[in-house]
């Protein structure tokens, strides 16, 4: 029984570590956005808004940890901004296919 609790709180704290990465997730939403652009899957306007988005998230990232405190509050708001970014990207590179 704990082990079962050990493993569990292990795997946890894993997936918790991980999900934290912000840093990580904003230099591979770059490398995709420059990418996509790069590809003529996204126009130049759609570039600077998802650019824009990225350093606002950033700016976000750095004013969260700026009392080196970051509160599970902050860390919400900030996955989220990444998911919609990412959600954005995802639409603005479907709009130019034609079916």
């Amino acid at each position: 029984m704990k082990s079962l609790f050990i493993a569990s709180v292990l795997i946890l704290s894993g997936v918790a570590v991980h999900a934290q990465d912000f840093e990580s997730d904003l230099k591979k939403m770059n490398d995709q956005i420059e990418s996509a652009y790069k590809d003529k899957k996204v126009t130049a306007v759609e570039y600077g808004k998802l650019i824009r988005e990225q350093d606002l998230i950033r700016a976000a990232i750095e004013k969260a940890q700026a009392d080196d405190v970051m509160t599970s509050d902050e860390k919400n708001r900030i996955n989220s901004k990444i998911i919609r970014s990412k959600k954005r990207l995802a639409k603005y590179k479907t709009n130019r296919e034609v079916y």
